[in-house]
């Protein structure tokens, strides 16, 4: 029997800002290498005793979900867009009764995208021992054998210690303070909770109908009056509105008598925040460097460069994380890295746009970043992915200038279309119908000069879009 990865991708990570925020968080970005941690979390938990995994996200994110998933190689089962965060349970719930349809007694495998788990084949050794119990009715958590008084994980407590296998579940621990954490780690029988779990449709949906019957309706009805988009499945946001905002373990596990532990030994991380990132990146002098970063004479110290063209230098430097953007820079000591979420809420009462919106705004047919901009004008470059083509619009404030610098452009204006090359330009005037396309073979990279009274990305008409966006 295979089993369906359903992945959860609708977090914000406000603890790894500034490469994390609000509109681009952690699961899609490339903290360790060049894949993402969902790019990652997609191709560990596909092969053979997979399925095509089904994805539950935002949809702000669809786009980017179907974009890095392709660029794994890997085409999902379905994706199903929330009308908004309502926290775990309910997403599950939505995957199940999904899965429901067309297998009730299959396995599902609920699992967060921004994990890294180094050794795959040692995981997926956990899995198969797992799967046995979940085929019996059991739901399976897999917990983490603990190596130091964590506080920013939940705990589980097993019956015995220095069992293998499947383990009887006694209760969830709630995160602890440092002493709490210090004791459990002595007394051998507690792990740390991963947020994976593993059982059969059928299982879960009786679960659900017995801890946490409410959701059964809205989340049905969500799932049911949902609509078709380009391939998505988009809940009905009235219905979805109606489902409690609460976590899987709160819902449903807590209350249920038929839980088992598989315990895995390998390396894990749910990597929450700058300090995890460290612990996964550093050398043997404790230092960690990223991108277009130096450090010198530097000791347990993380400096990460984001831009292109910036360097980061570190002298001297002991326990300190420095995280540099084109937009924002953190410097903080390494024991403050859970607090950067203050931060974060301190810069968005500030009204600041580097709170939640990434440099890089990522678009269906790829992505835009501002270079500079002032009152009256703004300068960006755009770049076009291969066959992908921006909207049928006009802007009643702005005018635009376009330069091809890389690539292939077709550029409707008005009535005319014509085709650019590099180093070619041409004028898009104020209130005038335009489209630009990439119809090559290569990404087409082109800078894009704003003139207006306005600049704002609300001043946007759109006739026809390829992507159904309203």
């Amino acid at each position: 029997m295979t089993i369906t990865p359903v992945l959860l991708c609708g977090g914000s990570g406000t603890r790894l800002w500034p490469l994390s925020r609000k509109s681009y968080p952690k699961q899609f970005a490339p903290f360790l290498g060049r894949e993402s941690l969902f790019q990652a979390s997609a191709k560990r938990l596909s092969g053979e005793g997979f399925a095509p995994p089904l994805v539950v996200t935002a949809s702000e994110f669809r786009f980017i979900v179907t974009e890095q998933l392709g660029g794994a190689g890997i085409d999902p089962g379905a994706i199903l867009i929330e009308p908004e965060g309502r926290n775990t349970a309910p997403a599950v719930l939505a995957a199940a009764l999904w899965l429901e349809k067309t297998d009730p007694d299959a396995l599902m495998l609920v699992a967060p995208s921004d994990h890294v788990i180094p050794e795959p084949e040692a995981f997926h050794a956990v899995l198969e021992t797992g799967a046995e119990a979940a085929r019996a009715g059991r739901m399976v958590t897999f917990g983490i054998a603990p190596d130091r008084p964590e506080t920013g994980y939940g705990w589980l407590e097993l019956a015995e210690a220095g069992g293998e296998g499947v383990q009887d579940l006694v209760r969830f621990v709630e995160k602890p303070d440092e002493d709490k954490a210090s004791a459990m780690l002595d007394a051998g029988r507690f792990l740390w909770n991963a947020g994976i779990f593993l059982f059969s449709v059928r299982t879960i949906l009786d679960a659900f109908r017995a801890h946490a019957p409410d959701l059964m309706e809205p989340v049905g009805a969500a799932l049911d009056k949902g609509r078709e988009d380009l391939g998505f499945l988009r809940l009905d946001p009235e219905a979805w509105e109606g489902a409690d905002d609460i976590s899987i373990d709160y819902a449903v596990m807590e209350r249920a008598d038929n839980l088992s532990v598989v315990p895995f030994d390998g390396r894990w991380s749910d990597l929450g925040d700058w300090y995890a990132v460290w612990r996964e990146t550093a050398d043997d002098t404790g230092v960690a460097q990223a991108g277009n970063a130096l450090a010198i004479d530097c000791e347990d110290t993380l400096l990460r460069s984001e831009a292109e063209g910036q360097a980061l230098v570190g002298i001297g430097l002991q326990n300190i994380v420095a995280v540099a953007m084109p937009d924002a820079v953190l410097v903080a000591d390494a024991s403050r890295a859970q607090d950067v979420k203050i931060a974060v809420s301190a810069l968005k009462d500030r009204g600041a746009a580097q709170a939640e919106s990434f440099p890089k705004d990522h678009r269906p047919w790829g992505w835009v970043e501002t270079l500079v901009g002032g009152d009256r004008f703004q300068v960006k470059r755009i770049v076009v992915q291969p066959g992908a083509a921006l909207s049928l619009q006009s802007h009643h404030h702005r005018a635009e200038h376009w330069i091809v610098v890389e690539g292939t452009a077709k550029v409707t204006i008005g009535e005319t279309e014509r085709l650019l090359t590099e180093n070619q330009s041409i004028y898009v005037p104020l209130g005038e119908k335009h489209r630009l396309a990439n119809p090559g073979i290569v990404p087409m990279v082109l800078i894009e000069i704003q003139t207006g009274s306005y600049l704002a990305e609300d001043d946007i008409t759109r006739y026809d879009d390829i992507y159904a966006r309203t």
